[in-house]
């Protein structure tokens, strides 16, 4: 008795096949691609050059409505990479309280940027209507965010100093009118022994809504040789009842301070005070604390070597 054999393919039969089948796709998606197809497609619109005495509208249109009739690679082309459009709002005109771009007039710079054929397409609408206010203008304080470290021996009379200390800036009245200053960016200077003089930024950072008519601004100081001096003061007690023998010690203090080398001739004990206040005495102290309460406006850095000062009442 015979026994039948079920048929076999041969893998090269399925080969050929499988490859007829692949090429007869992509020759299918190659035919329907090359076809010519209408489409309606969004593009984002990007403004730029705002006014600087205005703010656009939340409300302004977010893309343009493009008829595209072209073939199914090019219209895929725009919805994969979703080209943007850029508005130049200083080429807007200005109406009551909007800003009209009239596309018309600037097809050429449409077509290149878009890279597309107004012969075969269009822009369904006409004109771009971008509703705006009318900014508030205030002028505020520039604060310098800079950290200066000097060289051992010297210093500065004076704090860094900027110019202009203060910038106009533009933008919605509600927000304009919190603000009073404006930081500029922060940055560190170690081991400082020469005069300053640079140009710093100012820190937008946050202020995304506001216009700045200047984003930096100049720093300078005046960095010289300075030197440590100290002079014996007496210690003066004010507020003791006349009631009260008090006896202190020590009867003087050391003030060191630090100055100028040009005026560290013109610094006496003349010019220092200290006093300690029995007022402020707390129940169950022994000690009153040391004041400074005059000085020379022009040293800096000023301690003392003792602020405790011990005391008893005699009976």
């Amino acid at each position: 008795m015979s026994v039948r054999r079920k048929p076999r393919f041969k893998k090269s039969s399925v080969k050929t096949f499988s490859f007829f089948l692949i090429f007869s796709a992509i020759v299918w998606v190659l035919v329907q691609f090359s076809k010519t197809y209408t489409q309606l497609i969004e593009i984002p619109v990007n403004y730029i050059n705002t006014p600087l005495d205005k703010s656009i509208s939340d409300e302004r249109p977010k893309h343009v409505d493009l008829q595209l009739q072209d073939n199914g690679f090019n219209i895929y082309y725009y919805k994969i990479f979703n080209p943007q459009l850029k508005v130049d709002l200083s080429k807007a005109k200005e109406t009551d309280k909007e800003l009209v771009y009239t596309l018309q007039n600037h097809l050429s710079e449409i077509e290149e940027q878009l890279k597309i054929d107004f012969e075969n397409s269009r822009i369904i609408q006409e004109e771009i209507v971008v509703p705006f206010q009318f900014k508030k203008e205030k002028m505020l304080k520039v604060i310098p965010n800079i950290e200066v470290n000097y060289a051992v021996g010297y210093s500065a009379d004076k704090a860094v100093k900027l110019t202009p200390d203060s910038v106009k800036v533009s933008g919605p009245e509600k927000i304009i009118d919190s603000l009073v200053s404006v930081p500029t960016q922060s940055i560190r200077l170690n081991k400082v022994n020469t005069n300053l003089d640079g140009n710093i930024g100012i820190d937008t950072s946050g202020y995304g809504q506001l216009s700045f008519y200047e984003n930096s601004v100049k720093f300078t100081q005046e960095v010289e040789k300075f030197t440590e001096g100290s002079v014996e003061i007496a210690i003066e007690v004010e507020n003791v009842p006349n009631n009260l023998n008090l006896a202190y010690f020590p009867k003087t203090v050391i003030v060191y301070y630090q100055v100028n080398l040009k005026q560290f001739e013109n610094v006496s004990a003349a010019d220092f005070r200290v006093i300690c206040n029995y007022q402020d005495i707390k129940k169950g102290d022994d000690y009153m604390i040391a004041q400074i309460v005059e000085k020379p406006g022009f040293i800096n850095s000023i301690r003392l070597n003792e602020r405790r000062i011990q005391f008893v009442i005699k009976r």
